[in-house]
This record gives structure tokens, sequence and C-alpha cells, in this order.
């Protein structure tokens, strides 16, 4: 009987028996695709001399660089706590986010700071809040030599480049200052095209910052071209101009923009030639003494039709910044206003050992700029503003304390448009498109969106200002003073910030240096030189 029925059933089974077999050549098909692209990179590992653990480890080395690229995600959403977290903790950054995106800005079950630590600093509130302090504030900015004040903001965009930050990113930004009523500080990578706004709108108010390079103002040799300034500075856009002296990330530092990188837009906006490496020296090149700098600040004012003329530094050398307020006093020139970048500053790439070992940080560097000022009774004539890791009001608050006029942000207002600080900045490779050249990498940036958090983050940031001030009993943040500040010296000890670092009297550096503790500075300055003198 089976003999019978066995060829009925032949058939099937061979057929079966073929579909079987026809299936597993397409997975040993699949299989081989998949497997020997892996052999291959593991036979190059294997071969290769430049790097011991891949020879030592094929294939499987890879997976050190994998974690290295996962890392700066894994510690900011699986590792750090609230309050970890560099250089911005998660609290830091999850305040920029909530306001730029106007959602609830608060936080519960009260501070997660040890308030008996020295990570805790504080304003002194008032019995008598003053409810009546105005709703917001702006600040003029430009002396009696000055045609053209400007009305500033007191929370404006720090110096942040094209070409360090992307096309988009620089819309975003631009567009947020104009709806927000703020200021763009382009960095010193100049005006680009997209600085200017879309189409028949004009972008927002610029401040215009101008580097050892002198982009945007230079000859084809690299020096500084009173003809191509003055045409960009008497643009209505621009509002002020800022020389860059210095900046917190790499104080006294030049740098290399390769060729490579140098777009046809790059190259447009910095006045240099596509494909070239693009220059930026350590030192300027039209003035070499304090005296020659006001001097160049009154040819700047000039040129530019009689806008306000600043500078920026991250403070080193103390007689330094002595050496500028005597060249004022000896010339009677004055810059419009001094922007001081702490060492804790910087976006983009900087070298590592000076990021981490020069500089002055904001608060050492602000009060010194501020007692030079004070010291030589030339407070009333030049403005200050402070940059360093300013997100929220109360660090504005903080830096209004010490002397600040209006304070610049940088990184916070890169959050504002997206950044999720990977750290990628450096590479080109950034994930939100807000620090890359590559198109696609920018695609997900999207300019209409992110504009409006620009603008959201700065009115609510500078509204917590207000409400500070309210709190402490204040019309205005400028009567805030150093004594309204007070820090932990111990866990048992706190006191106010005048009785822990030095503030000087007005006219007291004239009056009598040897009563202060920067005397010795005082009397190593020189208008004529950068240089100690005694």
């Amino acid at each position: 009987m089976s003999s019978i029925s066995a060829p009925r059933y032949a058939v099937p089974l061979v057929l079966i028996s073929l579909g079987v077999a026809a299936a597993l050549v397409q997975q040993l098909h699949w299989l081989l695709v998949a497997v020997i692209p892996l052999l291959a990179v593991a036979l190059w590992d294997f071969v290769q001399s430049r790097h011991a653990l891949r020879r030592n480890y094929p294939l499987i080395a890879r997976i050190r660089w994998i974690m290295e690229d996962l890392r700066p995600f894994a510690q900011a959403y699986m590792v750090e706590g609230d309050m970890e977290g560099r250089p911005f903790s998660h609290q830091a950054r999850a305040l920029v986010y909530a306001r730029a995106k106007g959602e609830l800005d608060v936080h519960p079950m009260g501070t997660e700071l040890d308030v008996y630590s020295d990570e805790y600093e504080w304003l002194s509130h008032s019995i008598k809040p003053n409810s009546e302090a105005p709703e917001f504030w702006r600040l003029d900015i430009g002396g009696a030599e000055c045609s053209k004040p400007y009305s500033s903001a007191l929370l404006n965009i720090s110096a942040m480049s094209f070409g360090s930050l992307s096309a988009r990113a620089i819309e975003a930004l631009n567009l947020g200052a104009k709806m927000g009523g703020f200021a763009h500080d382009t960095g010193e990578g100049s005006i680009s095209r997209y600085h200017r706004g879309r189409g028949s709108e004009t972008g927002g108010d610029l401040i215009w910052e101008i580097g050892s390079g002198y982009f945007g103002c230079r000859t084809k040799e690299g020096q500084f071209d009173p003809v191509k300034f003055a045409e960009n500075a008497q643009g209505e856009q621009v509002k002020m101009i800022e020389i860059k002296l210095s900046q917190g990330a790499k104080p006294g530092h030049g740098g290399v923009l390769p060729g490579a990188k140098v777009t046809p837009e790059i190259a447009e906006a910095r006045g240099v030639e596509v494909g070239q490496d693009c220059l930026s020296p350590a030192a300027h090149s039209t003035f070499s003494t304090p005296i020659e700098l006001m001097e160049w600040v009154a040819n700047l004012r000039q040129l530019s039709g009689g806008k306000p003329v600043g500078m920026k530094l991250c403070v080193g050398k103390p007689h330094e910044v002595f050496a500028l307020v005597k060249a004022m006093l000896e010339t009677g020139i004055t810059p419009d206003f001094i922007t001081v970048d702490g060492a804790e500053g910087g976006t983009g790439a900087a070298p590592l050992e000076l990021s981490n070992s020069v500089g002055m940080p904001l608060r050492e560097g602000q009060i010194m700029v501020r007692n030079a000022l004070v010291g030589t009774g030339l407070k009333d004539r030049v403005r200050i503003a402070a940059s360093g890791k300013i997100h929220s009001g109360a660090q504005m608050a903080k830096a209004f304390a010490l002397g600040a006029d209006w304070c610049n942000a940088a990184r916070p207002f890169m959050f504002a448009v997206g950044c999720v600080q990977s750290m990628k900045c450096h590479t080109g490779r950034c994930p939100t498109g807000v620090a890359t050249q590559e198109p696609w990498r920018q695609r997900g940036l999207v300019v209409e969106d992110k504009a409006p958090r620009v603008a959201r983050f700065q009115h609510q940031t500078v509204k917590s200002l207000r409400e500070i001030v309210v709190a402490m009993g204040l019309d205005n943040p400028w009567e805030i003073g150093p004594h309204d500040m007070r820090e932990r010296l111990n866990g048992a000890r706190s006191d106010a910030i005048d009785r822990i670092y030095n503030f000087v009297e007005t006219g007291q550096l004239l009056q009598d240096p040897g009563s202060t503790t920067l005397a010795a500075h005082w009397h190593a300055s020189s208008a004529d030189s950068f240089g100690r003198v005694a």
C-alpha cells in the first residue's frame, strides 16, 4: 500500500524541499551580503598598522569609536543629574528650552542646591517689593561724540560668526532679534547675507565685531581698509561697532579657517578668496599702544557716521586694563562701551589648554574693568557689557551687581535654536544644524520655527530680571550693588560681595592709588605701552 501511494506524495515533497532549499539559499545570500563587508573590514583592521587596538582586535575595537561618539548623549540623558553637566547643566539647558518654547519654567520642591555650600549665593530681597517698577528697560549707549547713539535691550546675542554657526542658525538668531527688538553681534566673521534679512525684509539690529583679521573691511594683504569699513558701518542695520581684542574661550590666540572650509558665502562675508586659508592673527596690526587704540576708536566712530564704538576683551594682565584707562585720560577719547568676556565663555572650537588655563573668569574680570573705570571717574562715559554663561535673569542681576550695564549671551541662544550640547561644534557634524556648514544637517533647523523661540527666550529672561528687581525693592537693575549679593565662605559664614572682593571708590585710583589693592598694577601701567613699566 505504501509502495502504491509513495509516488502520490513524492512530487509535493520534492517541491517543498526545493522551496526550503531556495529559502535557505536566499537567507544565505543576505547573510553573505551582511557578513562579507564585515569580514573585509576585519581583514583591513588586522593588516593595517596605524591603530594597535584595531590590529589586535579587528572589527570589535571599532565599538570604542562608536561609544566615544555616543558618550555626550549618554551622559546628558542617562548619567547626569539635574545640576550636573558641563559647560551647562541639565537644569540650565531645560530652563532655556522651556522659555524658548513658551512652556512652564517653574521648578517644584525647592532648590536642588546645597544652600550651606559654596555653590549657593543669593541676592537680597526686600520686605517691601517694588511692584511699581517699569515693565522693561532700555539702555542708551553712545556719548557726546556719537551722533547716532543706540537704545539697547538689556540682553543681546553675543558674538558668533557665520562659518562657526550655520546659515540657518544665523538667520534664525537675526530674525529672532528683530522680532524681539534686541541686537545680534556678528562675531569677527563679519556681516553675511544671512544677517541681512530675507527677501525685501531687512534684518535685525547688528553689532559689527571687528577682529584682527578685519573681515569685511580688509585689504587683500589683510590690513584694515577704512573705505570698506565705512561702506559697511554706515549701513542702517549696523547700530554699534565692537573691536575684538580677545575672547574668553581662547584669549590672545588667533586662528586659521582652512581653505577647504572657505565657501563662496564665507568668502563674500569676510572679503577673502574662495578656497584660500583665512587667517586671524593673534594681535591687531592697526595699533600697538593704548593711545593708538583710542585714536582708532575715534577714527572708527567718525568713519561709521557717529555710531557707538567699543571693545571686547577677556581680562588677562590687570596692568593692561589700567593702561587703557590711562590712555583714555591722556587722549580724552573714550570707547562707548567695553564688553567683558569671561574665560568661561566660548562657542565653536578653541585649544583645550587656552580654554582651561588662560584668561580671567567673568566675575573677576568684570570687577577689574569696573574698578578701572570707577577709580578713574570714567564709568559714566563707558558702559560695561558682561558676557560669559549668562542664561537667566538671576545671572543678569548678579552681573548688574558687579557693575554691568547690559548682558550678552551666546550658547543659551544656541540652545534656543535647537543646540543639544552634543559637543560636536568643532567637527562640523552638529546633529541639530546649528554649528555646521553641511546643508543636509541644517535641514532640521527651520528658521520660521526657531526665530520665535529666540525672541521668547530673550523676553522671558529679561522678564525674570524684572521680577528680581521688584523682589529687591528697586526701581531698576542699575541700582543693584555688590552689597546686595552674598556669597558663602564656608558652611557657617557668608558675606556681601563687596566685603569679599575689592571695590574702589569713584576717583580713588587718581587721588590715592596706594590706598587700594590695585596700586602695583596701576603703577605698572602706561598709556604709551601695553607692557609693564615698573
